[in-house]
């Protein structure tokens, strides 16, 4: 699908970009230090995150930009989705989950800040050579301008998407309060952001819909996907107990959608930028609904294990940190009580 003409308008980027700003500052709002310290105190659970994060999902998006054949902007766009850190969206997602929302939230945290080294070396890893085929596409269409990621612009875009999040964490620390309210903003804020961006493209780029080739539509549900049930697989090779794969499937399919939108309006030009945001709208849309069933299975299968772990932090609050809880067998099952 070739873009003639632009997805958004000026003034519903600025709209956009506002959007973002607040969804970002909720973001930070619902953080505290305390999540950083407490990364530090999971090494084992946050390394498997970090490997599922930012070892699996970009190599996915790679192997499905390869095997549905996407344009060289569309590879990017998908490469860089499976870049990106995770977002508060996930952390919701975790808790219906009865996933562990203490290490989602921790693994939201540094994934953020890592996301600041660790983008540029993926991106230049696995999208330079979609970049230079898009770099010939360009001249051979008599183009005098030269394509190339642009790094800098891109770490310059999440240093700026970083500062509310920063944001966020002062009015935590100083008006728990009204963090709360910005934290219940932001996760209200980033359904209206994809309605609004799908509505926009319903009823004036209709054509947008109808163009897109199935091979699209495939990459933007399948990369969430496949990260959940990598992530989940990971973590279950590493014996991690059942309420931490869930959050590590969910923190590893769900990527920060804002972020990915912000950095293609600051880092991308037209007609390539619309390319790249359509791809990114479409995962942010169809990730929420994945998500939604994802996370309802997980609950379901999730009971038991999550309401024995429960009680085994209650019996140790009562009887001393040692206290081991001893069920019989043909309760618990083969259900792993950690």
């Amino acid at each position: 699908m070739e873009i003639e003409q632009q997805l958004i308008n000026p003034m519903q980027q600025g709209l956009l970009a506002l959007m973002i700003l607040i969804i970002m500052f909720g973001m930070g709002a619902a953080l505290t230090p305390q999540d950083f310290r407490h990364a530090l105190q999971r090494p084992r659970g946050m390394l498997i995150g970090f490997l599922s994060q930012f070892g699996l999902m970009p190599l996915i998006a790679f192997g499905l930009a390869h095997l549905l054949q996407l344009s060289p902007a569309k590879a990017i766009a998908l490469i860089l989705i499976g870049c990106l850190p995770g977002g508060s969206t996930s952390n919701m997602f975790a808790y219906f989950a009865r996933g562990s929302l203490a290490l989602s939230i921790s693994m939201t945290a540094a994934s953020t800040m890592l996301a600041l080294i660790m983008m540029p070396l993926l991106l230049d890893l696995y999208a330079s050579g979609f970049a230079e085929q898009l770099d010939a596409q360009l001249r051979e269409a008599g183009s005098d301008t030269h394509f190339v990621i642009p790094y800098g612009n891109i770490v310059a875009s999440l240093l700026l998407v970083i500062v509310p999040v920063i944001g966020g964490m002062v009015l935590r620390r100083y008006s728990p309060g009204w963090a709360k309210t910005a934290e219940d903003t932001a996760g209200f804020m980033a359904i209206i952001v994809i309605l609004f961006l799908l509505v926009s493209a319903l009823l004036l780029r209709t054509e947008y819909f109808l163009a897109t080739p199935w091979e699209i539509y495939v990459a933007a549900v399948c990369i969430g996907l496949v990260g959940f049930l990598f992530g989940y697989g990971t973590a279950t090779a590493f014996r991690l107990p059942p309420r931490f794969k869930r959050a590590i499937s969910l923190e590893t399919g769900i990527q920060n959608g804002p972020i990915a939108l912000a950095i293609i309006m600051l880092s991308f030009a037209e007609p390539i930028q619309s390319e790249m945001l359509w791809v990114a709208i479409l995962y942010s849309a169809f990730i929420v609904i994945t998500s939604s069933f994802v996370t309802l299975y997980y609950r379901r299968i999730g009971q038991l294990d999550w309401d024995l772990h429960h009680n085994t932090r209650i019996h140790q609050r009562l009887f001393g940190a040692n206290y081991q809880t001893r069920y019989p067998r043909r309760v618990i099952g083969d259900v792993d009580t950690r």
